[in-house]
């Protein structure tokens, strides 16, 4: 195993750009390599060492074999781990903006807060944040209609504004809370979200399931009502308790499913008509 060490030195004004220092470029690289190599700051190149002291211990025979620390406070970095395939990048701080974008193998573990477009288009591998993460984890990009593909996000605090937006596989957890249309156009995959959720999960959606443990705010009129379910399996996963399920968008002909944790969101429950037969089930949830 080869361990490189970034241990920073100064922050920058204008972002530092870390999409050439992923494990798939640098797993040969020694001491004289990070001296004389230039980081990209907006148009122009800088001597790294101007930023970080590097360490470097062990031999790597593969990507796989490198574990890259980086130690400070990475919020004027960005591209922490973009496109990379294997190894393993600990950032230890706050991050920047496309932390893990397209990666397709190994894994990034942020102990910190991190901006917009974490995970963005990511293919596989496992990417972890400590802290909270703005708009747009694990979506598409401007202009794409396909987000993250495949692999695992974990969330461990809150998520900004259409998280899982285009998700097209793969799954991605929030331990918080989550803002407006997580799973906008979502075509496949699992979101699961602990917290609270603002309003309008799974706009515009087309299949996938989004669970919901906190207290959904504000549902999208383009949902129904299915039923509710006790311990569902949602995408190869147990779920231990009742949820109610709902089928959308239909506006768009949707097969998404949405599942509310009944309990906290038993007001959904009371929307219905006393005298229907149908929602019999339905009724005698309304006093969990």
């Amino acid at each position: 195993m080869k361990t490189i060490t970034f241990n920073q030195k100064k922050t920058s004004a204008i972002a530092l750009e870390f999409d050439e220092l992923r494990p798939d470029d640098i797993y040969t690289w020694e001491k004289a390599d990070f001296d004389n190599y230039g980081v990209p700051i907006g148009n122009s190149r800088f001597p790294l060492t101007d930023y970080f002291d590097i360490e470097i211990e062990g031999e790597a025979e593969s990507p796989d074999d490198v574990k890259m620390i980086l130690n400070g406070d990475m919020g004027r970095v960005k591209y922490i781990g973009c496109k990379m395939s294997g190894g393993e990048i600990i950032c230890n701080g706050d991050a920047d903006i496309h932390v893990g974008a397209e990666m397709t193998g190994g894994k990034i573990f942020v102990n910190g807060n991190v901006e917009t477009f974490a995970g963005r288009e990511m293919a596989g591998g496992y990417l972890e944040i400590s802290g909270n993460t703005k708009e747009f984890c694990g979506a598409s990009y401007m202009g794409e209609w396909r987000g993250m593909t495949g692999g695992e996000i974990l969330v461990r605090g809150n998520a900004g504004k259409q998280c899982g937006e285009c998700l097209s596989g793969g799954k991605i957890t929030v331990l918080g809370n989550c803002d407006i249309l997580a799973g906008i156009h979502m075509a496949k995959g699992l979101i699961e979200i602990h917290g609270d959720v603002n309003r309008w999960p799974g706009g515009q959606m087309k299949n996938g399931n989004i669970v919901v443990h906190g207290k959904l705010g504000r549902l999208l009129e383009g949902f129904v009502l299915d039923e509710v379910v006790t311990n569902p399996e949602i995408d190869g996963k147990s779920f231990e308790g009742k949820f109610i399920k709902y089928t959308g968008d239909i506006g768009l002909n949707g097969k998404g499913s949405l599942y509310l944790d009944a309990i906290a969101n038993r007001d959904k429950l009371g929307e219905y008509g006393e005298h229907d037969d149908e929602y019999t089930s339905i009724r005698e949830y309304r006093n969990l």
